[in-house]
């Protein structure tokens, strides 16, 4: 069956998208992003039990190439995860950001890479305990992938709960800068990870000055880059006084950043972070005139819901491209304890140093820990693995982790942090 061209895609996509969310607000009543997934994965179980009846109709073989058809690592990656991004740090404050600093460094670094080696140790021993025998370096990579939280849930959810400003700033903070460094983390152990498994022989193994070196070209550079940009982008904006101008220029800066960052092997997350903190803080106040700060606000925020919408509905389709048998299903199913573990671990060890030196809300780790959402970016990096034994095995667990998260721990965060904040929570604004 031939692919549908991308402008066919894309109608189906924003259609199903539309249908599936006029659905939820007619019947589930659940956050937009939430009830997308359910109703998405709902229907990709329903392909599947259609198919097993009627095999004879190929509904499953059609809808699965439509959905294999499409690069998800692409789409996000190096497509809607900018503009997502973006349009998230554009509505934080900077000087909240930069008074929660030290928390928020320590999570985006020391956290990940707790969470990295807590779970890639963890997931290592369970894979021998049930026959599969992922190699050590594979539970790694997998430990990298999964431990970043998705800024795109995160912040989505945070929209639908009342949480005081200092916890809320550690949240929305940790979720925009873990995903640069835990992409960053993943690209040093996949590269590892392939040079020790390549059967040819002809990989390099990276030694300790190549992985500094990669780290501070991508995460640093790619500040540094962000910073750049967005200064240059404010200096235009400061001369202009044409809000549909205003907006383009926003865009351009946005694309042109994250093209630059891909070309010189930069973070492009970190980029475009970096740059919305920017327009979103000095542009809005000092560069921009109240009808277009109204106008850019719109524009992202209407950009933002429809890139969500579809994010989260292929989150849904994507269990249609996956291999699944009893020992990946139990391993899927533990890796989804094993991951929340680690998340409170490698949480609760950065804080409980700060500890030390400053004072932080009650119930903070427990709210940050439980908040902690995966997404699309872990699917994303999962399927761009390259091809062999591990990668079904990861993508498997990945996906079973991700569903959770968005569904169970989505639906359950407003009432962990009541409970753990108690009139704090309810009281705040």
């Amino acid at each position: 069956m031939a692919q549908p061209s991308i402008f066919t895609a894309a109608t189906i996509i924003i259609s199903l998208a539309a249908f599936f969310g006029f659905c939820n607000y007619k019947f589930l009543k659940l956050p937009h992003t939430i009830g997308l997934v359910i109703i998405s994965l709902f229907t990709s179980l329903g392909v599947l039990g259609v198919d097993s009846i009627a095999p004879s109709l190929g509904i499953e073989t059609a809808v699965t190439g439509f959905v294999t058809g499409i690069d998800f690592y692409e789409l996000l990656m190096e497509g809607m995860l900018s503009f997502l991004l973006f349009a998230g740090a554009l509505h934080i404050n900077l000087n909240d950001l930069i008074e929660k600093k030290w928390a928020i460094g320590s999570l985006a670094t020391l956290g990940v890479l707790i969470s990295t080696f807590l779970v890639g140790l963890t997931i290592w021993g369970l894979s021998n305990l049930i026959g599969l025998n992922i190699p050590f370096i594979w539970c790694l990579v997998f430990g990298a992938l999964i431990t970043p939280t998705d800024p795109v849930a995160v912040l989505g959810i945070l929209k639908t709960v009342k949480i005081p400003k200092p916890l809320k700033t550690k949240i929305a903070g940790e979720s925009l800068f873990n995903d640069g460094v835990g992409i960053v983390v993943f690209l040093i152990i996949v590269s590892l990870a392939i040079s020790l498994t390549d059967p040819t022989g002809q990989s390099i193994t990276p030694t300790v000055a190549d992985v500094i070196k990669l780290f501070v070209q991508e995460a640093l550079g790619g500040a540094a880059l962000g910073f750049i940009a967005g200064w240059i982008a404010y200096r235009i904006l400061k001369t202009v006084n044409e809000h549909n101008l205003e907006v383009l220029i926003t865009l351009a800066l946005v694309m042109g950043t994250y093209c630059i960052a891909i070309a010189a092997h930069l973070s492009g997350p970190i980029a475009v972070v970096i740059a919305g903190l920017l327009i979103g803080n000095h542009g809005k106040n000092f560069a921009m005139g109240e009808t277009t700060r109204d106008h850019v606000t719109k524009f992202w925020s209407l950009l933002d819901e429809i890139m969500n919408s579809v994010l989260f509905l292929l989150i849904g389709f994507e269990i249609l491209s996956l291999t699944w048998s009893g020992q990946i299903v139990t391993f899927a199913l533990i890796a989804i304890p094993i991951t929340v573990i680690a998340r409170f671990i490698s949480v609760s060890i950065p804080l409980s140093l700060l500890k030390l030196k400053q004072e932080f809300t009650k119930g903070t780790i427990p709210v940050l820990a439980w908040g902690g959402l995966r997404g699309g970016i872990s699917v994303a990096l999962a399927l761009s693995l390259p091809d062999g034994p591990s990668k079904p095995i990861i993508l498997a667990a990945t996906y079973a982790v991700v569903v959770f998260s968005i569904v169970i721990q989505g639906l359950t965060v407003k009432q962990v942090i009541q409970l753990a904040l108690g009139k704090t929570a309810n009281n705040s604004k």
